[in-house]
């Protein structure tokens, strides 16, 4: 069974520039799927009206670095 997310870009504002709607199994996998949207900003990950987290990206050495901030302490990110 998959379930309906969305990938939300955030701008530097924090208003949400553009949103992209995906299916995933999980919570996990859903967070996996949006880390390439994180190579564009910030990135809030929602599972209809739950927020899951919030992938925030780090330039380092011209490398983009994802870390992600859970919405609540229910995730298993292994």
């Amino acid at each position: 069974m998959t379930l309906q997310y969305r990938a939300y870009l955030v701008g530097a504002n924090g208003i949400f520039q553009s949103a992209e709607a995906f299916e995933a199994a999980s919570d996990a996998a859903a967070l996996v799927h949006a880390q390439q949207f994180a190579l564009r900003g910030n990135v809030e990950v929602w599972q209809l009206d739950r927020k899951i987290a919030l992938l925030r990206t780090s330039l380092v050495e011209g490398a983009g670095r994802v870390s992600i901030e859970p919405a609540s302490r229910r995730i298993d990110l292994s």
